[in-house]
């Protein structure tokens, strides 16, 4: 594993660019049925009758793929063991439907920094995500705000 990349460390403009991973239409359907039954989500015949025209899949799966794929790629290369969570997310939007079949990846800036006013031990770090699909077609943005361990003295 590489070094530890702590708050210290990371620099506003960094680039981390993460994936490929492909969905399915059963993930789909699978993640639908538990936590975003709508049915456009879960069969061709119910989206047809709305705007998607086909099945898609949730924008939360689409954040949830999000998480897989970054975590990943943040274990591989020393940023997970600095990581303390998150604030929030701030823009978050769903740009074109994911499809069955789609792969997505993503970049990751790092457009702010700032120590904890009140925790020393942290820092705060804020990102603009995108996330695109095999066709470079943006799918969804957001800007995470995340926690960071502070070298320890």
């Amino acid at each position: 594993m590489d070094e530890i990349i702590y708050f210290e460390d990371v620099t506003v403009g960094d680039t981390l660019t993460f994936g490929p991973l492909a969905i399915s239409r059963d993930e789909i359907i699978a993640f639908a049925a538990e936590f975003d039954a709508q049915p456009f989500h879960l069969s061709d015949e119910a989206a047809a009758e709305t705007h998607f025209g086909s099945l898609s899949a949730s924008g939360w799966h689409t954040t949830a793929l999000f998480m897989k794929m970054f975590v990943a790629k943040m274990q591989a290369g020393g940023h997970q063991d600095a990581s303390l969570g998150a604030m929030g997310v701030d823009e978050l939007r769903w740009l074109r439907p994911v499809r069955p079949g789609d792969t997505l990846s993503g970049t990751s800036e790092v457009i702010e920094k700032k120590a904890s006013r009140t925790r020393p031990e942290m820092g705060i770090v804020k990102s603009r995500v995108t996330i695109m699909n095999q066709h470079d077609q943006p799918v969804m943005t957001m800007m995470p705000i995340a926690l960071f361990r502070t070298r320890p003295a």
